[in-house]
């Protein structure tokens, strides 16, 4: 094992021998000073969070709250298992990892890295246990137990998945765990774990102190088991891993986050084998139009996933959102859900030149294509505003409003798929906070302009709640309608995009 150690020492010293020279006195003294700042402008905030979790909390609120927490330890285990969540960069993937050196000296780089990013989430997880519970007395010892407590819980959800990643029977144990918090969550929002809730807000700290030693034990166990399991991962799985960070990187360094979608795309398609049936007897453009259909049919765990995520709206309520973020969640998941849709336009705005050849006009093609996303987008928000009136978050009948809002979010979706690349050669704005680089600013609020606009009514009654919903609901029905058909009879086929040196 020292002879292991020992050469990756030797290689990891010449590469630095062979790559850029080492950092000097003044690189060390301004990163650390770049540290300083960010904590002295980070300490007050923070500090000011801290102390305002100080006291009780109401117990009504507790349960959505706990639900909450259990859904982003889902999605913390599920980005960990969709990550690798071990990976290396691509010249130590291609090199070293093939190499007779030891793997986990390897992979030890990897790991440390995973470590301070469970580190990182348990913090913030445990101060979601701190505002979710309270601290009724003793608030700097129960602050630090939930520290400890969060910290362990995601130390050992990291741990679990990159078990899950070297064995399959492992990832069992991760699906396990996952629909376990799920189960959780739905208890939790139900109200039926109140009394259990309440009983861990005023726990002693003796028991507190306990329930931090087991769960730090548990988790050092599964750390440990990880750490050992790091030289039986196999080589295709990192290999992946690290090809897909590979993308993730560069779409980030782009900052053209659209790339990601494609991403995702191809790699759920790529190794699968599919069916092939007759198509159905449809007009020209619904028959184009049936590709996003199929798409959707042949993937029923993300449909049966956008709507249970209606019920989020409902959870926030609980928890003692304001009437305002409600229903800015409500429109930006519609418009989240209408967006899932659209992957035949914006493969259309990718490839002008197939789409031509199809034979199908333009905008046909379009109108065609915005029936999916007009009805998910409507069915979403209107379970989502049912449930906030279930729930007491809205008083009235705010559930008719899902429907008229749907044709703006349908327009706002198919505005998203058509968007180009962020132009990065726009000015950048200097402002107080900061500058701004308009390219990336002006990409990421393409489209929701438009749904914007189309949702004023909706937008307008949420945030002066009005005493009736008659007038609303006619202006939000014929603005909708009007911003969907205008957008359809406006646009025009794209351009092929051309790298430069090349020809068309």
């Amino acid at each position: 094992m020292t002879g292991a150690m020992g050469d990756i020492k030797a290689v990891r010293a010449y590469l630095r021998s062979r790559g850029r020279t080492r950092a000097s006195l003044l690189d060390q003294y301004a990163t650390g000073f770049g540290l300083a700042m960010v904590i002295v402008i980070l300490g007050r905030p923070v500090s000011g969070v801290v102390s305002g979790l100080a006291g009780p909390v109401d117990p009504a609120r507790m349960g959505a709250g706990a639900a909450l927490l259990a859904l982003g330890l889902i999605g913390f285990l599920a980005s960990a298992r969709a990550a690798g969540p071990v990976l290396l960069p691509a010249p130590d993937a291609s090199w070293l990892l093939l190499s007779p050196l030891h793997r986990r000296r390897v992979l030890g780089r990897a790991g440390r890295a995973l470590a301070v990013v469970a580190v990182v989430a348990g913090l913030v997880l445990g101060l979601g246990l701190v505002a979710v519970l309270g601290a009724p007395d003793l608030f700097v010892w129960r602050l630090l137990g939930a520290l400890a407590l969060g910290v362990s819980v995601t130390a050992g959800g990291m741990a679990l998945a990159v078990l899950g990643q070297a064995s399959q029977s492992w990832q069992v144990w991760v699906t396990a765990t996952m629909v376990g918090l799920l189960v959780l969550a739905v208890v939790a929002v139900s109200g039926q774990a109140r009394s259990v809730l309440a009983v861990a807000a005023s726990a002693p700290l003796p028991a507190l102190a306990g329930a931090v030693s087991g769960a730090a034990v548990l988790s050092g166990l599964l750390v440990r088991q990880a750490w050992s399991s790091l030289d039986r991962i196999p080589s295709r799985t990192l290999l992946a891993a690290s090809t897909r960070a590979g993308h993730v990187a560069n779409a980030a360094v782009a900052l053209d986050p659209g790339a990601l979608a494609w991403i995702a795309e191809d790699n759920h398609w790529r190794a699968r084998k599919l069916r092939s049936r007759r198509w159905p007897a449809l007009p020209a453009p619904l028959a184009l139009a049936w590709h996003d259909w199929r798409r959707l049919a042949r993937r029923p765990g993300r449909l049966a996933t956008m709507l249970a995520t209606a019920a989020l709206p409902a959870v926030l309520a609980q928890a003692g959102g304001a009437p305002a973020a409600l229903g800015a969640a409500v429109l930006a998941g519609a418009l989240a859900v209408a967006a899932t849709s659209t992957a035949g336009a914006r493969r259309d705005s990718d490839n002008p030149s197939l789409a031509r050849l199809l034979g199908v006009g333009h905008r046909k093609a379009l109108a065609a294509r915005a029936v999916l996303p007009l009805l998910l987008s409507g069915a979403w928000a209107t379970l989502a505003l049912s449930g906030l009136m279930i729930t007491g978050g809205l008083a009235g009948s705010w559930w008719l409003l899902g429907v008229p809002a749907a044709p703006a979010l349908a327009a706002g979706a198919l505005r998203m798929a058509g968007r180009r690349p962020v132009d990065h050669s726009m000015p950048v704005i200097d402002t107080p906070g900061g500058a701004i680089p308009t390219g990336p600013l002006i990409w990421a609020l393409t489209g929701v302009d438009l749904a914007a606009l189309g949702c004023l009514p909706v937008i307008t009654a949420l945030l002066y709640p009005p005493a009736g919903l008659g007038g609303y609901l006619a202006a939000q029905a014929v603005t909708g309608v009007l911003v969907l058909v205008g957008y359809v009879m406006r646009a025009r086929p794209g351009t092929t995009a051309v790298a430069p040196g090349q020809t068309t």
